[in-house]
């Protein structure tokens, strides 16, 4: 039973990648279209493109990786809670690293695997504990709670 367990666990996993890899790809687009385009500061450009990234992948991840039933608001709180402390760390340190000439995209690319990590743990082991896989879908197609 536990095999089974870790590759459940195991695949979970590699669609978290997945689906941040495509945040990731809406993080660097928007980053690299205010930074490049519009020319915002770093802090602004990835504060911005963060949380645009942060709300595309909570919404598919809870859908598609967690299939959780989980109130919705709470998981957002909980999600809330976990950027109300990586956000203002990982800005601060960025913004300190870039303005002593690190590339700003060498900065980012090295704060979204630190998120990625993080932010795995985080939803599997706090947000999502005890509602993985509580979401089925009815006949209509529709998510509904077991």
């Amino acid at each position: 039973m536990e095999n089974k367990s870790t590759t459940k666990e195991f695949w979970r996993a590699f669609k978290f990648l997945l689906i941040s890899i495509s945040a990731g790809i809406v993080q660097v687009g928007t980053f690299t279209l205010f930074n490049e385009l519009f020319k915002w500061g770093y802090w602004v450009a990835y504060l911005t493109s963060l949380l645009l990234s942060v709300l595309w992948n909570f919404t598919i991840n809870r859908k598609y990786t967690f299939k959780s039933a989980n109130n919705v608001k709470i998981a957002m709180l909980l999600v809330l809670l976990f950027y109300a402390v990586f956000t203002p760390v990982s800005t601060i340190l960025g913004n300190l690293a870039e303005s002593n000439g690190a590339n700003e995209y060498l900065v980012l690319a090295v704060t979204m695997l630190s998120n990625f990590a993080l932010e795995f743990l985080y939803s599997r082991y706090v947000v999502y504990r005890n509602s993985c896989d509580t979401a089925v879908k009815n006949k209509g197609g529709k998510e509904k709670s077991e």
